[in-house]
């Protein structure tokens, strides 16, 4: 069965935006870590920046991107409406137009019942991206949390699971550094993995 996974940047306190949803406050991308996500996930970097990067490597873990809306929005709004066109997308949305793109699947239903749908379909692994409300919503479907950990604090923002207070104890599989710039790749596998 495919697994689900949360793959993420975030801060050491745990916020992945700032309360306005931007994330540029991680600050450029060390040369070290754009060769790592190039090389094990190069399927993560939007159809345009691979381009841009002459990124041409197949897939390595991922076939299928999952998101809400408000992780779509920011590519909606400078005019992307298929940001990974290398990908099968799905974007979960009770309020957005489902004719957006013929390459982006709208689904307005319970995203428990789909994801688990779409984890029983043969293919690769399939890429929670953001954000944080969303991961709340399905965490307990999410069968590994890779975070992108940045040396950074920002003391508030959007967390990486949003939600009631609900611990859930994790497995590390494994830490990666990842560049010069002091970003720790985590893998953690759940219960549910």
């Amino acid at each position: 069965m495919r697994k689900l996974v949360y793959y993420v940047a975030a801060g050491l306190d745990g916020f992945i935006a700032a309360p306005d949803g931007s994330w540029d406050f991680f600050g450029p991308m060390d040369p070290d870590l754009a060769a790592f996500i190039a090389q094990r996930y190069p399927e993560t970097l939007p159809t345009a920046l691979r381009e841009q990067l002459g990124i041409t490597a197949p897939n390595q873990a991922f076939d299928t991107v999952v998101m809400g809306r408000g992780t779509y929005e920011p590519a909606l709004a400078a005019g992307v409406t298929s940001p990974y066109a290398h990908l099968d997308q799905y974007v979960f949305s009770r309020t957005l137009d489902p004719g957006v793109d013929p390459a982006v699947t709208v689904v307005a239903e319970d995203p428990v019942p789909y994801l688990r749908k779409l984890k029983r379909q043969p293919g690769g692994d399939i890429w929670l991206c953001g954000g944080g409300t969303f991961a709340a919503a399905v965490r307990h479907e999410i069968d590994e949390f890779v975070v992108k950990l940045n040396p950074v604090l920002t003391g508030d923002g959007i967390p990486l699971v949003g939600g009631p207070f609900d611990p859930q104890r994790l497995t590390l599989l494994d830490a990666t550094p990842a560049g010069t710039g002091g970003v720790l790749v985590l893998r953690y596998g759940t219960a549910a993995g």
